[in-house]
Protein backbone atom coordinates (compact mmCIF):
# COMPACT_ATOMS: atom_id res chain seq x y z
CA UNK A 1 0.00 0.00 0.00
CA UNK A 2 1.31 3.43 -0.63
CA UNK A 3 0.09 6.97 -0.88
CA UNK A 4 -2.76 6.07 -3.35
CA UNK A 5 -4.96 5.38 -0.53
CA UNK A 6 -5.95 8.99 -0.48
CA UNK A 7 -7.37 11.12 2.48
CA UNK A 8 -10.97 12.20 3.05
CA UNK A 9 -12.25 14.83 1.37
CA UNK A 10 -15.30 15.31 2.85
CA UNK A 11 -13.85 18.98 3.48
CA UNK A 12 -15.46 21.40 1.21
CA UNK A 13 -11.94 23.96 1.39
CA UNK A 14 -9.04 22.93 3.01
CA UNK A 15 -8.63 22.97 6.73
CA UNK A 16 -6.33 25.95 7.90
CA UNK A 17 -4.37 23.72 10.10
CA UNK A 18 -2.94 21.49 6.99
CA UNK A 19 -1.66 25.04 5.57
CA UNK A 20 1.96 25.98 5.29
CA UNK A 21 3.12 29.26 5.88
CA UNK A 22 3.26 29.53 2.00
CA UNK A 23 -0.38 28.86 2.10
CA UNK A 24 -1.47 31.41 4.19
CA UNK A 25 0.37 33.91 2.33
CA UNK A 26 -1.47 33.01 -0.59
CA UNK A 27 -4.53 33.39 1.00
CA UNK A 28 -3.78 36.99 1.78
CA UNK A 29 -3.29 37.29 -1.84
CA UNK A 30 -6.26 36.05 -2.89
CA UNK A 31 -8.21 38.25 -0.43
CA UNK A 32 -5.88 41.30 -1.67
CA UNK A 33 -4.63 41.95 2.20
CA UNK A 34 -1.43 42.17 3.54
CA UNK A 35 1.07 39.39 3.50
CA UNK A 36 2.10 40.03 6.98
CA UNK A 37 -1.38 38.81 8.15
CA UNK A 38 -0.21 35.30 7.07
CA UNK A 39 1.69 36.01 10.48
CA UNK A 40 -0.94 36.54 12.53
CA UNK A 41 -3.03 33.93 11.10
CA UNK A 42 0.42 31.44 11.55
CA UNK A 43 0.51 32.30 15.16
CA UNK A 44 -3.04 32.05 15.89
CA UNK A 45 -3.71 28.59 14.20
CA UNK A 46 -0.48 26.98 15.39
CA UNK A 47 1.32 29.00 18.45
CA UNK A 48 -2.32 29.22 20.38
CA UNK A 49 -3.95 25.88 18.96
CA UNK A 50 -7.02 28.46 17.95
CA UNK A 51 -8.55 27.74 14.10
CA UNK A 52 -11.45 30.27 15.18
CA UNK A 53 -10.41 33.26 13.25
CA UNK A 54 -12.95 35.41 14.48
CA UNK A 55 -10.78 35.60 17.72
CA UNK A 56 -8.20 37.59 15.96
CA UNK A 57 -8.22 41.19 16.44
CA UNK A 58 -7.80 43.80 13.61
CA UNK A 59 -7.86 41.82 10.74
CA UNK A 60 -9.33 43.46 7.45
CA UNK A 61 -13.37 42.92 8.10
CA UNK A 62 -13.69 41.34 4.53
CA UNK A 63 -10.71 39.38 5.33
CA UNK A 64 -12.96 37.22 7.82
CA UNK A 65 -15.59 36.36 5.33
CA UNK A 66 -13.11 35.31 2.96
CA UNK A 67 -11.25 32.97 5.32
CA UNK A 68 -14.72 31.59 6.29
CA UNK A 69 -15.74 30.83 2.78
CA UNK A 70 -12.15 29.65 1.53
CA UNK A 71 -11.20 27.56 4.22
CA UNK A 72 -12.31 25.15 7.10
CA UNK A 73 -11.93 23.66 10.55
CA UNK A 74 -11.15 20.22 11.21
CA UNK A 75 -12.42 19.58 14.63
CA UNK A 76 -12.56 16.05 15.34
CA UNK A 77 -15.23 14.44 17.46
CA UNK A 78 -14.13 12.84 21.12
CA UNK A 79 -15.77 9.42 20.56
CA UNK A 80 -14.46 8.01 23.84
CA UNK A 81 -11.96 8.52 26.16
CA UNK A 82 -10.03 6.28 28.95
CA UNK A 83 -7.77 7.77 31.40
CA UNK A 84 -5.61 5.25 33.18
CA UNK A 85 -4.32 4.73 36.76
CA UNK A 86 -0.57 5.70 35.73
CA UNK A 87 -2.11 8.89 33.87
CA UNK A 88 -1.81 7.46 29.90
CA UNK A 89 -5.08 9.02 28.87
CA UNK A 90 -6.12 7.58 25.28
CA UNK A 91 -8.87 9.31 22.88
CA UNK A 92 -10.98 7.75 20.37
CA UNK A 93 -11.46 10.58 17.19
CA UNK A 94 -14.06 11.12 14.68
CA UNK A 95 -13.11 12.67 11.95
CA UNK A 96 -14.89 14.60 8.90
CA UNK A 97 -16.00 11.43 7.42
CA UNK A 98 -16.68 9.51 10.32
CA UNK A 99 -13.88 7.26 10.53
CA UNK A 100 -12.15 6.45 13.65
CA UNK A 101 -8.43 6.82 14.77
CA UNK A 102 -6.72 6.62 18.18
CA UNK A 103 -4.13 9.23 19.55
CA UNK A 104 -2.83 8.29 23.28
CA UNK A 105 -1.01 10.85 25.81
CA UNK A 106 1.76 9.46 28.05
CA UNK A 107 3.16 10.99 31.08
CA UNK A 108 6.41 11.37 32.38
CA UNK A 109 8.66 13.00 34.71
CA UNK A 110 8.27 17.07 33.12
CA UNK A 111 7.19 16.18 29.96
CA UNK A 112 4.31 14.89 28.16
CA UNK A 113 4.93 12.72 24.94
CA UNK A 114 2.30 12.16 22.32
CA UNK A 115 1.26 9.16 20.15
CA UNK A 116 0.04 10.22 17.00
CA UNK A 117 -1.75 8.09 14.10
CA UNK A 118 -0.92 8.20 10.12
CA UNK A 119 -3.48 6.19 8.87
CA UNK A 120 -6.96 4.70 9.58
CA UNK A 121 -5.82 1.34 9.90
CA UNK A 122 -2.53 0.03 8.48
CA UNK A 123 -2.00 -2.10 5.55
CA UNK A 124 1.57 -3.85 7.19
CA UNK A 125 0.10 -6.99 8.47
CA UNK A 126 2.50 -7.38 11.40
CA UNK A 127 0.85 -10.35 13.52
CA UNK A 128 1.04 -9.20 16.78
CA UNK A 129 -0.49 -5.66 16.23
CA UNK A 130 -3.66 -5.18 16.74
CA UNK A 131 -4.79 -2.25 14.17
CA UNK A 132 -3.28 -4.61 11.23
CA UNK A 133 -6.29 -7.22 11.87
CA UNK A 134 -8.34 -4.64 10.07
CA UNK A 135 -6.87 -3.33 7.60
CA UNK A 136 -5.72 -0.29 5.48
CA UNK A 137 -9.00 2.28 5.66
CA UNK A 138 -7.31 5.33 4.10
CA UNK A 139 -4.17 7.82 4.87
CA UNK A 140 -5.01 10.44 7.13
CA UNK A 141 -4.10 13.96 5.86
CA UNK A 142 -1.25 15.92 7.45
CA UNK A 143 -4.10 18.77 8.96
CA UNK A 144 -5.75 15.58 10.44
CA UNK A 145 -2.91 14.96 12.41
CA UNK A 146 -2.48 18.63 13.31
CA UNK A 147 -5.87 18.31 14.76
CA UNK A 148 -5.05 15.40 16.84
CA UNK A 149 -2.39 17.55 18.87
CA UNK A 150 -5.17 20.28 18.87
CA UNK A 151 -7.62 17.72 20.43
CA UNK A 152 -5.08 16.76 23.28
CA UNK A 153 -4.71 20.09 24.31
CA UNK A 154 -8.63 20.52 24.30
CA UNK A 155 -9.27 17.26 25.75
CA UNK A 156 -6.70 16.76 28.24
CA UNK A 157 -5.11 20.63 28.88
CA UNK A 158 -1.75 19.90 28.24
CA UNK A 159 -0.10 20.39 25.04
CA UNK A 160 2.76 17.26 24.26
CA UNK A 161 6.20 17.85 24.55
CA UNK A 162 7.01 14.79 22.47
CA UNK A 163 5.45 13.81 19.63
CA UNK A 164 6.00 9.74 18.46
CA UNK A 165 4.17 8.70 15.38
CA UNK A 166 3.55 5.41 16.30
CA UNK A 167 -0.25 5.17 16.63
CA UNK A 168 -2.40 3.43 13.65
CA UNK A 169 -0.93 3.15 10.51
CA UNK A 170 2.77 2.91 8.74
CA UNK A 171 4.23 6.19 8.77
CA UNK A 172 5.92 6.04 4.92
CA UNK A 173 3.01 4.78 3.37
CA UNK A 174 1.39 8.08 3.71
CA UNK A 175 4.76 9.68 3.53
CA UNK A 176 3.87 12.99 1.86
CA UNK A 177 1.09 14.02 4.65
CA UNK A 178 3.43 12.69 7.36
CA UNK A 179 6.70 15.10 6.03
CA UNK A 180 4.34 17.79 5.56
CA UNK A 181 2.84 17.60 9.11
CA UNK A 182 6.13 17.49 10.19
CA UNK A 183 6.89 20.35 8.66
CA UNK A 184 4.17 22.26 10.33
CA UNK A 185 4.75 21.07 14.03
CA UNK A 186 8.55 22.17 13.60
CA UNK A 187 7.80 25.80 12.00
CA UNK A 188 9.78 27.76 14.87
CA UNK A 189 6.94 30.37 14.68
CA UNK A 190 4.40 27.82 14.28
CA UNK A 191 3.60 24.99 17.02
CA UNK A 192 7.97 24.72 16.84
CA UNK A 193 8.29 21.68 18.25
CA UNK A 194 12.11 20.41 18.48
CA UNK A 195 12.84 18.62 15.63
CA UNK A 196 14.52 16.56 18.42
CA UNK A 197 11.56 15.58 20.03
CA UNK A 198 9.43 14.27 17.06
CA UNK A 199 10.11 10.49 16.14
CA UNK A 200 8.74 8.37 13.30
CA UNK A 201 8.26 4.94 13.42
CA UNK A 202 8.54 2.46 10.16
CA UNK A 203 8.22 -1.69 10.22
CA UNK A 204 11.06 -1.10 7.80
CA UNK A 205 9.89 0.43 4.96
CA UNK A 206 13.29 0.90 3.03
CA UNK A 207 11.94 3.50 0.23
CA UNK A 208 10.66 6.02 3.07
CA UNK A 209 13.91 5.90 5.20
CA UNK A 210 15.60 6.59 1.88
CA UNK A 211 13.00 9.71 1.64
CA UNK A 212 13.72 10.77 4.93
CA UNK A 213 17.42 10.89 4.44
CA UNK A 214 17.08 12.78 0.72
CA UNK A 215 14.83 15.22 2.36
CA UNK A 216 16.60 16.09 5.93
CA UNK A 217 13.15 15.55 7.20
CA UNK A 218 13.27 17.04 11.12
CA UNK A 219 13.27 14.43 12.98
CA UNK A 220 14.08 11.23 14.79
CA UNK A 221 14.08 7.54 13.36
CA UNK A 222 12.52 4.56 15.50
CA UNK A 223 12.82 1.01 13.54
CA UNK A 224 10.50 -1.79 14.62
CA UNK A 225 12.62 -4.64 14.48
CA UNK A 226 11.26 -7.36 16.64
CA UNK A 227 12.99 -10.33 15.62
CA UNK A 228 17.13 -11.13 15.49
CA UNK A 229 16.88 -13.60 11.92
CA UNK A 230 14.69 -12.93 8.88
CA UNK A 231 13.07 -16.28 9.19
CA UNK A 232 11.00 -15.32 12.45
CA UNK A 233 10.91 -11.93 11.54
CA UNK A 234 9.08 -12.40 7.95
CA UNK A 235 6.67 -14.58 10.20
CA UNK A 236 5.52 -12.09 12.81
CA UNK A 237 6.05 -9.21 10.12
CA UNK A 238 5.49 -9.54 6.28
CA UNK A 239 7.30 -6.82 5.11
CA UNK A 240 10.36 -8.49 6.21
CA UNK A 241 9.84 -10.73 3.07
CA UNK A 242 10.44 -7.70 1.09
CA UNK A 243 12.70 -5.61 2.86
CA UNK A 244 15.01 -8.26 5.03
CA UNK A 245 16.69 -7.23 8.18
CA UNK A 246 20.41 -6.63 6.66
CA UNK A 247 19.17 -4.04 3.96
CA UNK A 248 16.28 -2.27 6.81
CA UNK A 249 19.43 -2.01 9.49
CA UNK A 250 21.54 -0.64 6.66
CA UNK A 251 19.38 1.89 5.60
CA UNK A 252 19.17 3.10 9.82
CA UNK A 253 22.40 3.05 9.51
CA UNK A 254 22.81 5.58 6.91
CA UNK A 255 19.89 8.11 8.62
CA UNK A 256 22.22 7.59 11.75
CA UNK A 257 25.24 9.29 9.68
CA UNK A 258 26.15 12.46 11.17
CA UNK A 259 23.53 12.44 13.42
CA UNK A 260 23.82 13.35 16.82
CA UNK A 261 20.64 11.71 17.96
CA UNK A 262 20.51 8.20 18.54
CA UNK A 263 18.50 5.62 16.81
CA UNK A 264 15.51 4.19 18.13
CA UNK A 265 15.18 0.49 17.94
CA UNK A 266 11.71 -0.67 19.50
CA UNK A 267 11.95 -4.66 19.95
CA UNK A 268 8.50 -6.31 20.98
CA UNK A 269 8.94 -9.09 23.16
CA UNK A 270 6.84 -12.04 22.39
CA UNK A 271 6.88 -14.89 24.64
CA UNK A 272 8.69 -18.06 23.30
CA UNK A 273 8.69 -16.42 19.98
CA UNK A 274 11.47 -14.05 20.12
CA UNK A 275 12.50 -13.50 23.46
CA UNK A 276 15.33 -16.21 23.83
CA UNK A 277 19.29 -15.65 25.12
CA UNK A 278 20.09 -16.90 21.86
CA UNK A 279 17.67 -14.14 20.22
CA UNK A 280 19.21 -11.34 22.44
CA UNK A 281 22.62 -12.10 21.48
CA UNK A 282 21.71 -12.37 18.06
CA UNK A 283 20.90 -9.02 18.55
CA UNK A 284 23.39 -7.46 19.69
CA UNK A 285 25.75 -8.87 17.03
CA UNK A 286 23.01 -7.20 14.65
CA UNK A 287 22.89 -3.91 16.06
CA UNK A 288 27.00 -4.11 16.81
CA UNK A 289 28.32 -0.79 14.74
CA UNK A 290 24.51 0.98 14.76
CA UNK A 291 24.63 3.88 17.39
CA UNK A 292 21.25 3.31 19.26
CA UNK A 293 18.77 2.73 21.90
CA UNK A 294 16.74 -0.26 22.34
CA UNK A 295 12.93 0.31 23.72
CA UNK A 296 11.92 -3.42 24.89
CA UNK A 297 8.26 -4.12 24.81
CA UNK A 298 6.97 -6.49 27.07
CA UNK A 299 3.97 -7.51 24.29
CA UNK A 300 0.64 -5.89 25.57
CA UNK A 301 -1.84 -8.44 24.83
CA UNK A 302 -5.40 -8.19 22.95
CA UNK A 303 -8.37 -10.79 22.45
CA UNK A 304 -7.95 -13.25 20.37
CA UNK A 305 -3.92 -12.92 19.69
CA UNK A 306 -1.78 -15.40 18.72
CA UNK A 307 1.03 -14.48 21.24
CA UNK A 308 1.34 -14.05 25.27
CA UNK A 309 3.31 -11.41 27.26
CA UNK A 310 6.97 -12.96 28.41
CA UNK A 311 7.16 -13.02 32.31
CA UNK A 312 9.30 -10.51 34.18
CA UNK A 313 12.17 -12.92 34.64
CA UNK A 314 12.23 -13.65 31.18
CA UNK A 315 12.47 -10.17 29.74
CA UNK A 316 15.17 -9.12 32.36
CA UNK A 317 17.30 -11.74 31.34
CA UNK A 318 16.94 -10.51 27.66
CA UNK A 319 17.58 -7.14 28.77
CA UNK A 320 20.04 -7.87 30.89
CA UNK A 321 22.40 -9.85 28.25
CA UNK A 322 21.93 -6.35 25.52
CA UNK A 323 23.41 -4.23 28.71
CA UNK A 324 26.55 -6.62 29.69
CA UNK A 325 27.25 -5.63 26.02
CA UNK A 326 27.25 -2.62 26.46
CA UNK A 327 23.83 -1.91 24.28
CA UNK A 328 21.65 1.56 25.87
CA UNK A 329 18.63 -0.71 26.50
CA UNK A 330 15.43 0.45 28.37
CA UNK A 331 12.55 -1.89 29.25
CA UNK A 332 9.29 0.04 28.16
CA UNK A 333 6.61 -1.15 30.35
CA UNK A 334 2.95 -0.81 28.65
CA UNK A 335 1.47 2.18 29.61
CA UNK A 336 -2.33 2.21 30.50
CA UNK A 337 -2.42 -1.20 30.84
CA UNK A 338 -5.59 -0.90 32.69
CA UNK A 339 -7.68 0.56 29.83
CA UNK A 340 -7.68 -0.23 25.95
CA UNK A 341 -4.05 0.36 26.02
CA UNK A 342 -2.83 -1.52 22.72
CA UNK A 343 -2.89 -0.08 19.56
CA UNK A 344 -6.35 0.06 17.38
CA UNK A 345 -8.45 -1.61 20.64
CA UNK A 346 -10.17 1.22 22.36
CA UNK A 347 -11.86 1.22 18.35
CA UNK A 348 -11.84 -2.25 18.30
CA UNK A 349 -13.95 -1.87 22.22
CA UNK A 350 -16.13 0.60 20.71
CA UNK A 351 -17.22 -0.78 17.53
CA UNK A 352 -18.19 -4.10 19.63
CA UNK A 353 -20.01 -2.11 22.09
CA UNK A 354 -22.42 -0.49 19.13
CA UNK A 355 -22.86 -3.33 18.07
CA UNK A 356 -23.98 -5.33 21.13
CA UNK A 357 -21.17 -7.51 21.35
CA UNK A 358 -19.01 -7.94 24.45
CA UNK A 359 -15.30 -7.56 23.70
CA UNK A 360 -12.75 -8.62 26.29
CA UNK A 361 -9.84 -6.32 27.68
Amino acid sequence: MTDSATPSTTETHPPLIGMAFSELQALCEQAGVKPAHAETLRAHIFRHANQHVSDIADLPQHFYAFLEAHSSRLEPELRAKQQSEDGTCKLLLGMADGREVESVLIPGKGRLTQCISTQVGCAVGCTFCLTATGGLTRNLSAAEMVSQIFAAQLHAGERPRNLVLMGMGEPMHNYDAVAHFIRLATDPKGMAFSPRRITVSTAGHVPGIARMIEDDLPCNLALSLNASNDETRSRIMPINRRWPIAEVLDWTARFAAGRKKRILIEYVLLAGINDSDADAERLVELLRDLPCTINLLPFNAFAASPYTRPDEERVYAFRDILARADRVVVVRESRGRDISAACGQLRTEVRAARQGLHQPA
